[in-house]
């Protein structure tokens, strides 16, 4: 199980289960009482209809956009390392996707709806935005296989941090450490940063699919593993269902396979219209998402999902880079202190781009206050040369916002 082909079943190959391959013959499974372990698989595609961008897209994808800013690579944002001595770039990024600022999507509010009816066995979600969670998704029937920020703990003696307080630091533009007396380590969302291993959870569960009788994926490329993997745990003649862009993975390759390819919205409405569930979908999507009756209204009118993202990761990466922001006489000092500490001239380094990292007295946004000068101790100096980067798509793959 996990692997199999990419190619596309020829058509004349009949189905095991299905009617046919058709969203139909899916929601008569449903509806027949032949579907009652429901595995979901989601990706960021199912979140950016809410403004939440991705990390892959070429043009309004994070990834994209943080490789222009003055970070030493672009995913520096999400490494563990360049964490622990200049947490400004992720907490500026953190300000602005940490939830409460985005309402879950129709597609989210299905997943509520399969639970709601006895139906969803597992929630797998790559995404780190707690919109499951938004929806009323219960925690139980959810694995955030790359973390989230519903929870956050020190990175040092991994003592748990209260939310409450978290968001009030966050939101305030501060720096949170831990509250342990004689720690002071720096907290982070228990997100899976690069140089972190995945969550226990998702390892006890990778192989649930194989107890599903429908898979559904939604919104992802299906290109980290060991995420990727999932849907071939599902047994042969289980229908699994790709709403999403384009095809990926293997999904298609088997007989009971059914693809909607498009945007994930309108591939679960159009699932629910199938099922006769649209208008308590779309009630139940009202009751969390205060926007709701505004986006219908305006359907067609609005601007394009690509205008809206294109602004959205315009206000993220300016905050990003706000943050970033060094004196000319402070990099001058940074780098002969580094000079110093290696016993030679950094104009000699041919081994690599160098990659600095900032001291704690960095001239940065003013917004923005470390709490603790000192923050920077429990992780050693804050003077390091990187010559090497950790490949780029494993963090923003791994991340897949």
């Amino acid at each position: 199980m996990g692997q199999e082909t990419s190619r596309l079943i020829d058509e004349t190959i009949p189905t095991q289960t299905l009617k046919d391959r058709s969203v139909d013959s899916v929601a008569q499974l449903i509806k027949n009482g032949k579907a009652k372990r429901v595995v979901v698989m989601t990706g960021a595609g199912i979140s950016t209809s809410a403004g939440i961008p991705d990390f892959r897209s070429p043009d309004t994808g994070l990834y994209s956009n943080l490789a222009r800013l003055d970070l030493p690579y672009a995913e520096a944002v999400f490494d563990i390392s360049y964490f622990r001595n200049n947490p400004l770039p992720f907490y500026t990024l953190a300000h602005e996707l940490y939830p409460g600022k985005y309402y879950p999507t129709i597609a989210h509010s299905f997943i509520r709806l399969l639970s709601d009816k006895g139906l969803l066995l597992k929630l797998f979600t790559q995404n780190i935005d707690c919109l499951e969670r938004e929806a009323g998704v219960p925690e139980r029937e959810i694995v955030e296989a790359h973390g989230s920020f519903a929870r956050q703990r020190c990175i040092e003696c991994k003592t748990e941090y209260p939310g409450d307080l978290m968001r009030k630091t966050v939101l305030a533009k501060e720096i949170p450490h831990c509250l342990t007396p004689n720690c002071n380590g720096l907290v982070k969302p228990d997100i899976v940063f690069f140089g972190e291993p995945l969550p226990e959870e998702f390892s006890k569960n990778r192989s649930l699919p194989a107890d599903a009788d429908l898979c559904i994926v939604m919104g992802t490329s299906l290109s980290v593993q060991p995420f990727a993997s999932l849907p071939g745990f599902c047994s042969e003649g289980v229908p699994r269902v790709l709403i999403n862009l384009e095809r990926v993975g293997g999904l298609g390759s088997r007989a009971d396979d059914v693809l909607l390819i498009g945007d994930c919205d309108d591939g679960v409405r159009k699932l629910a219209v199938a099922l006769g569930w649209l208008e308590e979908l779309e009630i139940l999507w009202k009751t969390v998402n205060p926007e709701a009756n505004r986006l219908q209204a305006t359907d067609g009118e609005m601007k394009t999902k690509d205008e809206l993202l294109r602004e959205e990761i315009e206000t993220l990466t300016k905050e990003v880079d706000s943050s970033l922001k060094i004196s000319g006489d402070h990099n001058t000092w940074t780098r002969e202190q580094l000079a110093k500490s290696n016993g030679k001239s950094l104009g000699t380094e041919e081994s690599g781009p160098e990659t600095l990292e900032t001291s704690p007295d960095q001239t940065v946004d003013p917004k923005w206050k470390i709490k603790d000068a000192n923050h920077a101790s429990n992780g050693g100096s804050n003077l390091q040369l990187r010559t090497e980067q950790p490949n780029l798509d494993q963090v923003f793959n791994k991340l897949s916002l």
